[in-house]
């Protein structure tokens, strides 16, 4: 590894446990240290690199390639049944720990063999079981926690380099939430000196990143809006047999429920102001249980559809609601919506979601019309954020995050 030329390849599994996503990136960095306010461009597969300013000169990092690649459905089915579950037996956990090691090593060697690229250095954010962002009450004391799953050393061992991860913790060691972290690269790449943005990603939780234009670190708010496509996903499971809605066509075949979506708008989280996390433990197993109470005897159809219209409403409510109470936004200062994730694969979802922005007077847009397909950004942001870790650099963001200082993300597990 040189400090002029490096590749890193960023690995990420989400909250709705569906498969592994690598990314492959290059980073030339001369010198410097840090980062500071500056225009970026985004950052392509072929040919368009991104410019980071950084204190003594221009760190540039470039997408080589990306891949995704499907949990076999026992081990997604044993994630999701450890996801925030009241009990669990310790062997399983510990299993389970050393089989995604190693499937994310076997992730990172099939796509270095398929674009015939090896990185120096993996960035993987593992797969989280819980995250509690908020301090409760624990044997005397009120902790935060949190518990991203894959075992580290095997990746290492079996890649032949370093390998960072565990990136959360250090965020709340300092008083952070541990989430959001991806608001690093929105910023890097969405950053623009005359348009403001709100960079929305819609994984198994929807989370947003607002950039003023001409924003500095300090301006930037994120937090999760809600359900992204977890519920969804949920319940087309439970009703249909299928692990998610393709292309939204059942949602499209429906008329959600206004009642249902209205109440559970009402709910103290959608109130909340940021900095704010969720996961499975607002919006998981119990969460669709009363959901689908709530719906009643509907038409199967039409609960898939309410489930889609909530993610879309909840969105809504976020960039209309939330955004204009925190002292470093205006609301007009907002013209785009960039939207990134699977979520971004859903037309239904999309086309509600489409309507709402049009009301706001916010153009939407997908972070592909910028050189990053939606599907590899997280992937991207966590090669990005070891990269950083590995330079020693603070990644956080501590208006994202609600941390009180900027900390050096994750731990490193070498060969």
């Amino acid at each position: 590894m040189t400090k002029k030329s490096m590749i890193v390849a960023g690995v990420m599994s989400g909250t709705s446990a569906d498969g592994i996503n690598v990314a492959l990136v290059r980073f030339a960095e001369p010198g410097g240290a840090g980062f500071r306010a500056g225009s970026g461009e985004a950052a392509g597969s072929r040919g368009r690199v991104a410019r980071v300013h950084t204190s003594r000169a221009h760190a540039k990092f470039e997408l080589l390639g990306h891949a995704e690649y499907s949990y076999p459905k026992k081990v997604r089915a044993a994630a999701l049944a450890a996801m925030n579950a009241p009990q669990a037996r310790v062997a399983d956990l510990a299993r389970l720990n050393v089989l995604l090691g190693e499937l994310y090593a076997d992730a990172v060697l099939a796509t270095q063999r398929r674009f015939q690229i090896k990185a120096a250095l993996i960035g993987c954010h593992g797969q989280t079981l819980y995250h509690q962002g908020e301090a409760a009450p624990y044997l005397g004391r009120r902790l935060a926690a949190t518990w991203q799953t894959g075992e580290s050393a095997i990746v290492a061992a079996r890649l032949g380099v370093p390998v960072v991860s565990d990136f959360r913790p250090a965020d709340m060691a300092v008083g952070g939430k541990g989430a959001p972290l991806v608001p690093f690269l929105d910023y890097l790449l969405f950053r623009d000196a005359r348009v403001g943005r709100i960079v929305q990603n819609i994984g198994g939780i929807a989370n947003l990143t607002a950039i003023p234009a001409g924003a500095v670190p300090g301006n930037v708010v994120a937090f999760d809006t809600g359900p992204g496509n977890m519920v969804i996903d949920a319940v087309t499971q439970q009703l249909f047999g299928r692990p998610f809605d393709r292309d939204g066509k059942i949602a499209a075949s429906g008329a959600w429920i206004e009642p249902v979506i209205g109440k559970i708008l009402r709910r103290d989280f959608f109130r909340r102001k940021p900095p704010k996390t969720a996961g499975r433990e607002e919006f998981g197993r119990e969460f669709v249980q009363d959901f689908l109470r709530a719906c009643g005897n509907a038409r199967e159809r039409d609960i898939i559809a309410t489930a889609t219209a909530l993610t879309a409403r909840s969105i809504t409510g976020a960039v209309r609601r939330l955004l204009p109470q925190h002292p470093n936004v205006r609301k007009p200062a907002f013209r785009e919506l960039v939207v990134s994730g699977g979520g971004a694969k859903n037309a239904k979802l999309m086309a509600i979601l489409t309507g709402e922005m049009d009301r706001l007077g916010v153009r939407l847009r997908f972070s592909d019309e910028f050189g990053l397909p939606s599907e590899a950004k997280e992937a991207a942001a966590f090669a990005i954020l070891a990269h950083e870790t590995w330079h020693r650099r603070a990644s956080n963001i501590p208006s994202a995050t609600g941390a009180k200082r900027p900390a050096v993300l994750g731990k490193i597990s070498y060969p």
